[in-house]
């Protein structure tokens, strides 16, 4: 990660002064200012690219199902996976409405599929409630996995990208590492995910009450607290947020599984965050939580809390309208109007 940068302090200042010669009030568009200059920042000029547009999404299984925390069973992880190549799904749909190349990737789920694209570690992984979730050597071969696949779409010319996940019971090991990452109470991070009845939200806290003090994850060691209580899915992602960083490529960050990934990056390399824009805050309730310890704010605020990058995907339109009133909007000169000036 020692390639990792910060930003580049000239282009921001230069799309920033672009915003306040355009004629309109200063700074009145908002997070749609601010999000193009964190991008022109991140592209290192001011002349903003965001012609090839993609969504990964990992896929993958999580072996702590069999402890009843979900609503579905691990089968419906390969066919929502399938789905997303065959526009049968939410993301796949909005894929294709802003013309966003969706990628799912099979990184760790219980079957193999004919059509999704193979880049499997396991085939799920092992029961967190019993023993750790992967070893520590297959989460970071599942964070290079992520890594790799940037450096694919760098070299085809992709200008930003979203990420997403599936993953059956992956809100069950988002909340444990987040209640670790967080050091805060499991029940205050742990939502009903997909749709669990009271009861079923209680066993699921306890489930993941047991698994951190079974395993013991140092939260100082992120990579730890994944391989113990994580997934593939946040494995990959985790390595996606650090290859968007490394090959300078805007990451807009989902929802609450998304953001959790975005925080063991950060944990990982700090500087991964400049790299990050948050698209939505999720309902669920760590989501606004792990957005303030990234240190991201999100520009929308839809109640949402599907996943599979249906929130990144969202703001895809939002910044492609940005960037046309940012290349051609009148400048106040051209219109010959005075140029307001900045007041304390």
């Amino acid at each position: 990660m020692k390639q990792i940068r910060t930003l580049d302090k000239e282009a921001c200042l230069a799309c920033e002064k672009r915003w306040d010669k355009i004629a309109k009030p200063l700074k009145s568009l908002g997070k749609l200012e601010s999000n193009l200059i964190q991008i022109a920042g991140i592209q290192r000029t001011s002349h903003i690219c965001l012609q090839k547009k993609a969504l990964i999404i990992m896929c993958a299984d999580n072996g702590v199902v069999a402890e009843g925390i979900t609503q579905t069973g691990q089968e419906v992880t390969a066919i929502v996976a399938e789905n997303f190549l065959e526009e049968k799904s939410c993301a796949a749909i909005m894929c294709k409405d802003t013309k966003t190349d969706i990628f799912p990737i099979d990184i760790g789920m219980a079957v193999d599929t004919p059509k999704v694209e193979k880049r499997k570690i396991a085939y799920g992984t092992k029961n967190m409630a019993l023993e750790p979730a992967m070893t520590r050597e297959e989460a970071i071969r599942a964070i290079e996995v992520g890594i790799t696949y940037v450096e694919e779409l760098k070299l085809k010319g992709y200008n930003i990208i979203a990420t997403g996940e599936m993953g059956i019971g992956n809100t069950t090991t988002s909340s444990a590492i987040a209640s670790v990452l967080l050091q805060i109470p499991v029940e205050e991070v742990t939502g009903r995910g997909a749709g669990l009845t009271t009861e079923g939200l209680k066993k699921k806290i306890q489930v993941i009450q047991r698994a951190i003090q079974k395993h013991r994850p140092n939260f100082q060691d992120p990579i730890d607290v994944l391989s113990k209580v994580g997934g593939f899915d946040l494995a990959g992602l985790t390595g996606v947020y650090l290859g968007c960083a490394a090959m300078e490529i805007p990451a807009v960050v989902d929802g609450f599984i998304s953001s959790v990934a975005a925080l063991l990056a950060m944990r990982i390399c700090p500087l991964s965050k400049e790299y990050m824009i948050a698209s939505h805050v999720s309902k669920e309730p760590a989501g606004a939580k792990i957005l303030k310890e990234i240190g991201i704010s999100p520009s929308l605020i839809c109640e949402m809390c599907l996943g599979e990058g249906t929130g990144a995907v969202s703001l895809f339109p939002l910044l492609e309208m940005a960037l046309h009133i940012y290349k051609k909007m009148s400048t106040f000169s051209q219109i010959d109007v005075e140029e307001y000036i900045p007041l304390e």
